[in-house]
């Protein structure tokens, strides 16, 4: 499987020294491009036909991508990443994935996988400690992250929670109108666990790590009642949590935030440890499979 990696650096040194008023066209044009497929996937525009619309640049802003305009918190970032030799440990923990899955005869539907990493804007994922990222369309994979020393050693983490979405999506179809609750909580407990099989619990994400046993089975009983419950909206309630919810305009569910993360992390591992079943056997099987054999829920 061939290795794409955008020299995004480079792509952000010379888009901070442009005038301000070039530099969306330069997001846009020069370092969205190579993407252009995989946000028409989404039905996210490169560029909005009336002026101030829907487009990639509103779409990366409402996502926490930093605002192309801010260029001294980008320079800082961007001097962080470089001095932490990111952009090596990002393709060594790719290429890692991709051994894995070759390994272990785990498909893409992608001839390649494109990765680009991203400067996060620092004010809007502080709930997930600065850093995120999107698999979700097989042969693509985004990263952005307002580095800090919680999030830097766990950069390897999250490439491979997004490879392996990249992988689960080769196997399933997803379609926002028909996902169940029950559908999300295996995509991302399967993701989170791919990323514990290759880089350990240590650098698990923080929509895991941060539950209580009080709050995490609190957070069970709650889903346990919603497992069919479709559509994206009603899902994102669970999945997300009431912080998400509320800044979204979703109806409160009454969770902490990444509870369906943490649910679906946990119910995928005990699926496994029940059953002695691989990371690699559980990706092929379908949700129902894992949710009604792995002793968390009741229904």
């Amino acid at each position: 499987m061939n290795l794409v990696m955008e020299k995004t650096f480079e792509q952000y040194e010379k888009l901070f020294s442009m005038e301000e008023q070039k530099r969306e066209d330069e997001f846009r044009y020069t370092m969205m491009r190579p993407f252009e497929k995989m946000w028409t996937a989404i039905q996210v525009p490169l560029k909005a036909k009336e002026p101030n619309g829907y487009d990639v640049i509103m779409a990366a802003k409402m996502l926490g991508y930093l605002d192309v305009r801010d260029a001294e918190s980008g320079q800082k970032a961007l001097q962080i990443l470089k001095e932490s030799h990111v952009s090596e440990t990002a393709e060594s923990a790719l290429r890692q994935c991709i051994f894995f899955a070759e390994r272990e005869q785990l498909r893409v539907n992608a001839e390649e996988i494109k990765f680009g990493l991203y400067i996060a804007d620092p004010n809007k994922l502080q709930l997930k400690k600065g850093y995120c990222g999107f698999g979700g369309i097989p042969g693509f994979i985004h990263v952005w992250i307002d580095p800090n020393r919680y999030n830097l050693p766990r950069i390897p983490s999250i490439i491979a929670h997004e490879f392996h979405h990249n992988v689960r999506f080769s196997y399933i179809d997803f379609h926002h109108g028909s996902v169940s609750v029950g559908d999300y909580l295996v995509i991302e407990g399967l993701a989170e666990s791919f990323a514990r099989e290759l880089f350990g619990t240590e650098r698990l994400g923080p929509w895991v790590t941060r539950f209580d046993h009080e709050d995490l089975q609190y957070s069970i009983d709650v889903i346990n009642e919603v497992l069919d419950v479709k559509g994206f909206s009603e899902v994102s309630r669970y999945m997300f949590g009431d912080p998400i919810a509320n800044d979204q305009g979703f109806k409160p569910a009454g969770l902490s935030a990444f509870a369906g993360y943490a649910v679906g992390y946990h119910a995928v591992q005990s699926f496994m440890n029940q059953h002695y079943i691989t990371i690699s056997e559980a990706t092929r099987l379908d949700a129902k499979t894992i949710l009604s054999q792995c002793g968390l829920f009741s229904k």
